[in-house]
């Protein structure tokens, strides 16, 4: 990292997400600086309750900061009314969940074709863009397939051709192998590396170590803080050791 910080096609600074629960004051996020190239594979690495959806949530206009900058493609993020927040997302975002957060009633033709309903394109386009989509993550054979005749793999798969629906420069992926196998887990890393290899900048919030090995760039949190690689594995060591009898 470079002392400017907004250099990147993505940069925070000095970034905070606090909120009242209670009588306690919690920081989700205590002072995050970090610069994202375009085209890079930068993973956020951190245990349940790091801050790392957070600052996804945040750099993805899906919640507001307490303080600090948020710059995407040189617009900060913070300053944007709803209208201009609702065309970066829908311009320049993909989002790929945990979840999948596929609707149930639909094929997989008719979930990744589903944001283009809202930009008014007709339902021959969204067709086939929708099976553009799929057959870049390697479901041709799946168009007509509904969640539930798919596997956890293929589901992830179909979110992330969602995700690339409107042709976007980013993509947002929080815990994208969290509900997988192994093997299906191995299947999405590839397909993110693939996107990247393609020119889209991938932004993923793991705790996934195995995607330490094909990032590009990594930082490391801890309730909220940014630590060290060094510090990041000491204490995660020692907190799985005390936690086994």
């Amino acid at each position: 990292m470079t002392a400017n910080m907004q250099d990147g096609f993505v940069s925070t600074t000095d970034l905070k997400k606090h909120y009242r629960m209670g009588d306690m004051d919690v920081r989700a996020l205590d002072g995050i600086t970090l610069r994202i190239e375009k085209g890079a594979f930068m993973v956020i690495m951190g245990p349940s309750g790091s801050g790392k959806s957070t600052l996804l949530n945040l750099i993805g206009g899906l919640d507001w900061p307490t303080s600090g900058s948020i710059r995407v493609d040189d617009e900060e993020i913070a300053a944007l009314d709803e209208n201009a927040l609702a065309a970066y997302r829908r311009n320049k975002l993909g989002f790929v969940f945990q979840s999948f957060n596929l609707v149930s009633s639909m094929t997989a033709e008719e979930n990744v074709g589903f944001p283009l309903r809202f930009s008014g394109i007709k339902s021959s386009v969204r067709k086939a863009r929708a099976r553009e989509k799929l057959e870049q993550v390697g479901l041709a054979d799946r168009f007509n397939h509904k969640p539930t005749e798919l596997s956890g793999g293929q589901q992830q798969r179909v979110a992330i051709a969602r995700a690339l629906i409107n042709d976007p420069a980013l993509i947002l992926a929080d815990e994208p192998t969290g509900n997988l196998d192994t093997s299906s887990g191995t299947a999405i890393m590839q397909a993110l590396v693939d996107l990247q290899k393609a020119g889209k900048t991938i932004l993923v919030a793991t705790h996934d170590p195995r995607m330490l090995t094909i990032a590009s760039d990594s930082i490391f949190l801890l309730d909220g803080k940014q630590v060290s690689e060094a510090q990041y594995r000491e204490t995660i060591e020692i907190k799985t050791w005390e936690g086994v009898e």
